[in-house]
C-alpha cells in the first residue's frame, strides 16, 4: 500500500469528519478528529500538484501550519496538516483596524512565513485576511495556491484586490506578487481599505507603496528586505 492509500484508509478509519470547509470539482477540505487522542487536524483532497506539500513536510515555523503526511498518486493528492486554532485576520478586521505597531507585528511574522516558502521556491500567491488566521499573539499563514515556477499564468491565481497586477496572466509571477499582497494586506490592516482608495499616511504607508509598485522589479527584492524596512 502507498502513502496515498494509506492515508485514505488511515482517515476513513482513525479519524471523524467535525466540518467541510471548502469543497469544489477538484478539492476537498475537512476539518477532522483523530479518535484516539482527539486532536483536529485538515485534511486536503484535491487534483493538481502536490509539490508544495511535499517540499513543506517537516518543515516547522510558528507561522506556518505543519505538514504532517502528504500522498500523491496520478494526480490526486492527499494532505494531514495542522489545525490552527484561532480568528482570521478578517474576522477581527471586522471589528475594526488595527494599531500602527499590531498591524507592522503581523506584518512582520507574516514576512518570516514567506521568507521560508520563498526559500524552497514556493510562491503562496494568496496573502489575505482570510488566509491569516490568529493564534494568540502569533500569525500563520494558510491555503496555498502552487503552481510550478517552470509554467506561465495562464489563469487569474489568488484574490481579487490583492493578487498582484501579473497573476492575471500580464506576465509570469514570482516570489514579489506575495510581496504586494502582503503590501495590500498591511494597508487594510491600517485603514480598512485597499492602497487605491486610501493609502496609510506616514513610514508605513511608504512601505505599502513600495510593495504594491505596479512594476515587480520596483518592489521590495525579498521578504527579508520588507521585514528591514519594517
Amino acid at each position: 500500500m502507498d502513502i496515498y492509500d494509506g492515508l485514505l484508509e488511515a482517515i476513513e478509519r482513525e479519524y471523524t469528519t467535525l466540518r467541510r470547509l471548502k469543497s469544489s470539482g477538484w478539492s476537498r477540505v475537512d476539518i477532522v478528529r483523530h479518535g484516539v487522542s482527539g486532536t483536529r487536524y485538515i485534511f486536503r483532497r484535491f487534483t493538481g500538484s502536490g509539490e508544495v506539500y511535499a517540499k513543506l513536510l517537516g518543515v516547522s515555523s510558528p507561522h506556518l501550519p505543519e505538514i504532517y503526511e502528504m500522498g500523491s498518486r496520478d494526480g490526486h493528492v492527499a494532505v494531514l496538516e495542522e489545525y490552527i486554532q484561532g480568528d482570521t485576520l478578517a474576522f477581527l478586521l471586522r471589528a475594526d483596524v488595527l494599531t500602527p505597531r499590531q498591524a507592522r507585528d503581523v506584518t512582520a511574522q507574516l514576512c518570516a512565513a514567506l521568507w521560508t516558502l520563498h526559500s524552497m521556491g514556493v510562491v503562496h500567491r494568496d496573502v489575505k485576511p482570510e488566509n491569516v488566521v490568529m493564534r494568540g499573539s502569533e500569525a500563520v499563514l494558510i491555503d496555498f495556491i502552487f503552481k510550478p515556477d517552470t509554467e506561465g499564468d495562464t489563469q487569474v491565481l489568488g484574490t481579487t484586490g490583492y493578487a498582484a497586477p501579473e497573476q492575471y496572466g500580464i506576465s509570469q509571477s514570482d516570489f514579489r506578487a506575495d510581496i504586494y499582497s502582503l503590501g495590500v494586506l498591511l494597508n487594510v490592516m491600517l485603514t480598512g481599505k485597499h492602497p487605491s482608495k486610501c493609502m496609510a499616511p506616514g513610514r508605513l504607508g511608504r512601505v505599502v507603496q513600495k510593495c504594491t509598485m505596479t512594476s515587480p522589479e520596483k518592489r521590495y527584492k525579498s521578504a527579508l528586505q520588507l521585514l528591514e524596512a519594517l
